[in-house]
């Protein structure tokens, strides 16, 4: 089945209005975030099958992509998959009938930003596109980036905090800048390696540790983390806005 396009008004998000993704195969369902998301002003396509949801992502590249896990072809968990394979690093948010604690697990590990179990409320749903959308526009990867008493010069490559600069090896800076583009995200240690070391190098857990702690150390509060946040049984949360 081919993907649509449903275009929505642009008054609200200016001239460029951001583009998202339905990735459903449910009719009703999708109808109704058409219309509700079209509303508040998205550029909206749609594709009803898993292939066709990877097809739609890699060509058009969207902004936000909400995806369902029980599609015709491939299920959403490969979409995912393959998605995030392909360079995409937009945020993912799941919609899923299957809430199980394991459910959102896997689909936080694999590369989902989000998991929404369904039913649920279209006003919960639409302020957490929001939220994410938000942060992606915050994560810029050149600029001025500031979390605490520190100071990232993203153009610069320079690292200050409270005013004094902190000297940061190669890796620790593409570490850090990992981290700050996917603020408030949830990523594995597998995450990390492949992000920063590349998918071929076959590092383990403790490599991602030891430069977490070393980002701590320099950045952070060893002993009482404010910003690189251990999340128990899953992996690490930036969360650049702590105080």
């Amino acid at each position: 089945m081919s993907a649509g396009t449903v275009k929505g008004s642009n008054a609200i998000h200016g001239p460029v209005p951001e583009r998202i993704l339905l990735v459903e195969d449910d009719p009703s369902i999708l109808k109704g975030l058409e219309l509700n998301l079209g509303l508040e002003g998205y550029d909206l396509r749609h594709a009803c099958t898993g292939p066709d949801g990877v097809r739609v992502a890699t060509e058009w590249r969207p902004d936000l992509i909400l995806l369902d896990l029980m599609l015709p072809g491939i299920d959403g968990y490969e979409v995912c998959r393959q998605v995030r394979k392909a360079g995409l690093g937009c945020p993912i948010i799941i919609l899923s009938a299957r809430g199980a604690e394991a459910d959102k697990v896997l689909g936080l590990e694999i590369g989902a930003d989000d998991f929404v179990t369904k039913p649920f409320g279209l006003a919960e749903l639409l302020a957490r596109v929001k939220a994410q959308l938000r942060r992606t526009r915050q994560a810029t990867p050149t600029g001025i980036l500031r979390f605490g008493d520190v100071e990232v010069d993203g153009t610069a490559g320079e690292v200050r905090r409270a005013g004094k600069p902190v000297e940061l090896t190669a890796k620790e800076l593409k570490l850090l800048e990992f981290f700050t583009r996917r603020e408030g995200r949830v990523v594995t240690r597998q995450m990390i390696l492949d992000g920063v070391w590349g998918e071929e190098y076959f590092g383990t857990d403790r490599t991602v540790d030891n430069f977490i702690t070393r980002l701590r150390q320099k950045l952070d509060s060893p002993d009482d983390p404010r910003y690189f946040q251990t999340v128990r049984g899953i992996g690490y949360k930036f969360r650049g806005d702590s105080r």
